[in-house]
C-alpha cells in the first residue's frame, strides 16, 4: 500500500493537475518577463551610469557563484515559482524564497493580464514594438540561462524537456519561432538540392546590404522569392518576411514614427508587395491553422495550439498595417482588394477584441463616408456583416452600434449627391439586426428611447432653438431607418420563410414607441414651412403600414395640408424651378405662397393619400375607412368650384372687393383642382368595389379569420380601382424624379464646362504675359 497513491490523488491527477501545471506555466512567464525587464533595466542604468559610481557599484556587485548541488536540493515546484532564475547559493536561500513570495498572486489574474483583448474594447491596438525589442533581448539573455542549466545539471533540463517543454519555451522568442515551424515543414528528401536552395534564398534575401538608416531595401527578386514560398510551400519564414515588408510599406509616410526593417523605393516593388501580402497572407495562416466554419455559421479556430500563440504578434501586427493602410488609400480597387484581405483573416482576430474594435471603426468609416463610391461601400459592408455572423454576442453588439453611429454619422449632410449613398446605407445596415433579433431588439430600443428622450425635451422643456433637435436629417434618417429595420424583420414574406405573422418577430415590440415618436415628430412645428419633413416621416410610416399590416392613422396629419393657406389662398406667380421634396426639410422662403410651391404640394398631397388607402384598398373595412376623407375632399373641391363660378365672362371677380369673401376655394388652380378631384373619384369606386365583393360573405365583424382572408389572394395594383390609379402615379413620380436626376447632370457638366474656359482663359493670359 506505501507504493500506490491516494485516492485524492489520483482525482487530482486526473480532473486539476492540468489546470494547475497551466497556471504554474502562466504565473512563470510573467514573473520571467518581470526579471528581463528589471535585468535589463539594471543594464540600462549602469551603462549610462558616472564612470565614478560604475567604479563604486563594480566593487559592491559581484558575479554569484551557484553550486553544482543546488538543483538537487530544490523541488519541481520551488522551481517554478522562482521562474527561471538561477537560485542564489544556500546561504541567501531564504532571502531569495521571501523576495519571490512578494510576487506570488493569483493565477486568475495573471491570465487577465497576460491575454491581449480581454479587458474590453477600450484599450489600444497590440504594439509590435514591445513584442520584438524587449522581448528579443530577453530571449538572448534566457537562452543563455537554459545553456547553463544543461551544463551544470543534464539530468533535471532532460526531465523539464520530456515532462514538460514548454517551461523553456520563451513567448518573446514567438517570431523566432516561426523559423523553426518552417523547417520543420521542408521535405526531408534531396537534401543537397534543399541546401542549395536555401542558400540561394539566403542570398536573395540579403542580397541588398542595410542603408545609412538601417533598412533593407525590398527588390522584385526579394519579392518574387517570397511568393515563390508562399505559393509552394507555405512557408511561415516568408510570410514573416512578407509581414515585415507589408508593413514598413503601410507605415511608408509614417516612417520617422516607426522602426521598420525594409525601405520600398520602386512604385512596381510597392504594388507586387501589397498584392503578396493581401491575397498569399491569409492563405497561409489558413494552411497552418485551418479556421473550421460549421452548418449554423460559427468559425472555430484552435487559439490553444502553439502555431496559433507563435503566428499570433505576427497577425496582430500584420491587422495594424491593413487597418493604418485602409486610412490612406484613395485608389478605389486597391481599398476593395484591402478590404477583401481582411475576411479571411477575422475568424482569427476574433480572440483579440482590441484589434476587432479598431478594424470595425475603420471599415464603417469608410462604409459611411460621403466620398466612398457604391462599389467600396459594399465591400465595407460585407466585411462588417461576416463580422457580425461569426462573432459572439459581445461583439456582435459592438457591430450594431458602431454601424448605427457611422449612420448617424453620415447622413448629416443630406443633398441630390448623397442621398442614394445614405439611401444604400440604411438598407444595407437594416439587414445587420435580422443576424440576431435579441440583440437587435437591445440596441433598437437603445436608439430608439433616445429619439423619444430628445423629443420630449423639446416638447416640454421648448426653446428657441430646441426643435432644431428634431427637425434635422439626422433625426429624420434615423426615424427612417429604424422603420425599414422593423418593416424588413417584421414583414411574413420570401426573406423571412419562419415568420407567420408580424409579432412574431422579436422587434415587433418596437413598432408602438416607433409610430408615437415619428407621429409627434411630425406634427411638432404645423407650418407649411416644414411640410416636407413631414411628407419624410409619413413615407416612413406607410412602409411600416405596409409591411406589418399595422394601421397608422396618418389620413388627418396629411388632410391637414390640404386646408392650409397654401391650398386654399391664391398663389403668387413664380419662376422658380419644381421643388426637390426628396432632399428637402425645410421650404425656402421664396417658395412660400407661390404657384410652383402649390404644385408640388398638390402632387405630393395626392401620391401621399393615395399610398396610404392603397395599404387598405382590399381590406372589407375599406368603405368606412374612406368615407370622412372623401367627405373633406368633396368639400375642399366644391369651394374651388363654387369660387371659380362667381367669375364673369370677362374674367373679372364680383367678390375682389369683398372684404367677406369665402376662405375656402380662393386658389385658382384647376390642375391642382382636377387631380383632387380623380383621387376623390378613385376612392369612391374602390369603395364600391369592395362594397360589391361583401355583398356575398356570411361572417360577421367578430370573425377574425374570415376578415383577415377577405380578398386575399387579390393583388392590389391589378385587380383593384385604386391599386391601378396608384400604379401610374408611381410611373409618374419615377419619371420625374428623372427628369430631375437628368437636370442635375446637366447643370453638373455647364458647371465643368465653365470651370474649364476658365482655367483655359487663365493660361491664355499667362502665356500673354
Amino acid at each position: 500500500m506505501a507504493g500506490q497513491a491516494k485516492k485524492s490523488t489520483k482525482k487530482f491527477e486526473k480532473n486539476r493537475l492540468k489546470d494547475t501545471l497551466e497556471k504554474r506555466k502562466e504565473v512563470a512567464k510573467i514573473k520571467q518577463r518581470a526579471q528581463v525587464k528589471a535585468k535589463k533595466k539594471a543594464r540600462n542604468a549602469k551603462d549610462n551610469a558616472p564612470a565614478s559610481s560604475h567604479n563604486e557599484n563594480s566593487a559592491v556587485e559581484r558575479p554569484r557563484k551557484v553550486p553544482e548541488d543546488n538543483f538537487n536540493e530544490m523541488s519541481v515546484d520551488q522551481f517554478f515559482q522562482g521562474g527561471f532564475e538561477l537560485p542564489q547559493p544556500k546561504k541567501s536561500n531564504s532571502k531569495a524564497q521571501a523576495h519571490t513570495g512578494k510576487r506570488k498572486r493569483d493565477p486568475e489574474s495573471a491570465r487577465a493580464e497576460s491575454l491581449e483583448g480581454s479587458s474590453g474594447a477600450d484599450g489600444q491596438l497590440f504594439s509590435d514594438e514591445e513584442a520584438s525589442t524587449g522581448a528579443e533581448n530577453g530571449a538572448e539573455n534566457h537562452q543563455e540561462d537554459l545553456d547553463a542549466l544543461a551544463e551544470k545539471d543534464p539530468d533535471f533540463y532532460k526531465y523539464l524537456q520530456e515532462n514538460d517543454a514548454e517551461l523553456l519555451e520563451f513567448e518573446g522568442g514567438d517570431l523566432a519561432e516561426i523559423d523553426k515551424l518552417s523547417e520543420d515543414e521542408k521535405p526531408k528528401k534531396k537534401r543537397k538540392k534543399d541546401q542549395e536552395a536555401a542558400a540561394e534564398d539566403a542570398d536573395v534575401l540579403n542580397e541588398d546590404a542595410e542603408d545609412e538608416n538601417g533598412q533593407i531595401e525590398v527588390t522584385m527578386a526579394m519579392v518574387s522569392k517570397w511568393k515563390t514560398a508562399m505559393t509552394e510551400q507555405n512557408s511561415l519564414r516568408a510570410m514573416r518576411q512578407v509581414v515585415l515588408a507589408f508593413r514598413s510599406a503601410a507605415y511608408v509616410n509614417a516612417s520617422e514614427e516607426k522602426e521598420l526593417r525594409y525601405s520600398i523605393s520602386s512604385p512596381d516593388v510597392y504594388h507586387q508587395l501589397l498584392m503578396l501580402a493581401l491575397e498569399h497572407v491569409p492563405s497561409v495562416l489558413h494552411h497552418h491553422v485551418p479556421a473550421k466554419e460549421s452548418t449554423t455559421g460559427k468559425v472555430r479556430v484552435a487559439t490553444e495550439c502553439k502555431k496559433f500563440r507563435t503566428l499570433a504578434p505576427l497577425l496582430k501586427s500584420h491587422s495594424a498595417a491593413v487597418l493604418h493602410l485602409l486610412e490612406n488609400l484613395s485608389d478605389v480597387s486597391t481599398l476593395k482588394k484591402t478590404l477583401d484581405s481582411l475576411v479571411p483573416l477575422l475568424p482569427y482576430l476574433l480572440s483579440f477584441k482590441k484589434v476587432l474594435k479598431s478594424l470595425v471603426k475603420s471599415t464603417v468609416d469608410i462604409w459611411s463616408d460621403a466620398s466612398t463610391t457604391d462599389s467600396a461601400r459594399i465591400t465595407a459592408f460585407l466585411v462588417i456583416r461576416r463580422l457580425a455572423v461569426i462573432s459572439d454576442a459581445s461583439i456582435r453588439e459592438a457591430v450594431l452600434r458602431t454601424t448605427y453611429l457611422g449612420l448617424v454619422k453620415g447622413s448629416r449632410v443630406t443633398n441630390p449627391h448623397t442621398l442614394q449613398a445614405i439611401n444604400l446605407m440604411k438598407n444595407s445596415a437594416a439587414e445587420l439586426w435580422g443576424i440576431d433579433p435579441a440583440i437587435g431588439y437591445t440596441t433598437g430600443f437603445v436608439y430608439i428611447r433616445q429619439l423619444a428622450v430628445h423629443l420630449r425635451a423639446s416638447i416640454t422643456q421648448p426653446t428657441k432653438d430646441s426643435y432644431k433637435q428634431i427637425y434635422n436629417w439626422q433625426y429624420v434618417h434615423s426615424l427612417d431607418f429604424w422603420s425599414r429595420v422593423i418593416s424588413t424583420h417584421c414583414s411574413p414574406n420570401s426573406n423571412n420563410p419562419s415568420l407567420k405573422t408580424p409579432s412574431d418577430s422579436p422587434l415587433h415590440p418596437l413598432l408602438y414607441p416607433l409610430v408615437q415618436i415619428t407621429l409627434g415628430a411630425l406634427r411638432l412645428i404645423p407650418t407649411p414651412t416644414y411640410y416636407p419633413l413631414r411628407f419624410h416621416l409619413a413615407r416612413s410610416l406607410l412602409r411600416l403600414s405596409r409591411a406589418t399590416t399595422t394601421y397608422i392613422p396618418l389620413a388627418p396629419s396629411l388632410l391637414e395640408v390640404l386646408h392650409s393657406a397654401e391650398m386654399t389662398k391664391p398663389p403668387k406667380p413664380s419662376t422658380l424651378k419644381p421643388l426637390d421634396f426628396s432632399t428637402a426639410l425645410r421650404v425656402p422662403k421664396p417658395y412660400l405662397r407661390t404657384r410652383t410651391y402649390q404644385d408640388g404640394l398638390g402632387e405630393q398631397l395626392v401620391e401621399l393619400v393615395a399610398e396610404f388607402f392603397g395599404v387598405w384598398a382590399k381590406h372589407i373595412a375599406f368603405p368606412e375607412l374612406v368615407l370622412p376623407p372623401i367627405v373633406q375632399l368633396k368639400r375642399w373641391v366644391k369651394s374651388t368650384s363654387s369660387s371659380s363660378s362667381h367669375k364673369d365672362t370677362n374674367g373679372t371677380n364680383p367678390n375682389k372687393n369683398n372684404k367677406t369673401k369665402n376662405h375656402h376655394g380662393a386658389t385658382n388652380n384647376p390642375r391642382l383642382t382636377s387631380a383632387i378631384s380623380l383621387l376623390t373619384h378613385k376612392l369612391e369606386h374602390n369603395a364600391r368595389y369592395i362594397e360589391q365583393h361583401r355583398r356575398n360573405v356570411d361572417f360577421g365583424p367578430s370573425n377574425r379569420g374570415g376578415v383577415e382572408a377577405f380578398l386575399r389572394d387579390v393583388k392590389v395594383e391589378e385587380d383593384t380601382p385604386l391599386g391601378a390609379f396608384l400604379e401610374g402615379l408611381r410611373r409618374k413620380g419615377e419619371e420625374r424624379q428623372r427628369l430631375l436626376q437628368r437636370a442635375r447632370e446637366g447643370e453638373r457638366e455647364r458647371r465643368e464646362m465653365g470651370r474649364g474656359e476658365e482655367m483655359e482663359g487663365e493660361e491664355d493670359e499667362e502665356d500673354d504675359e
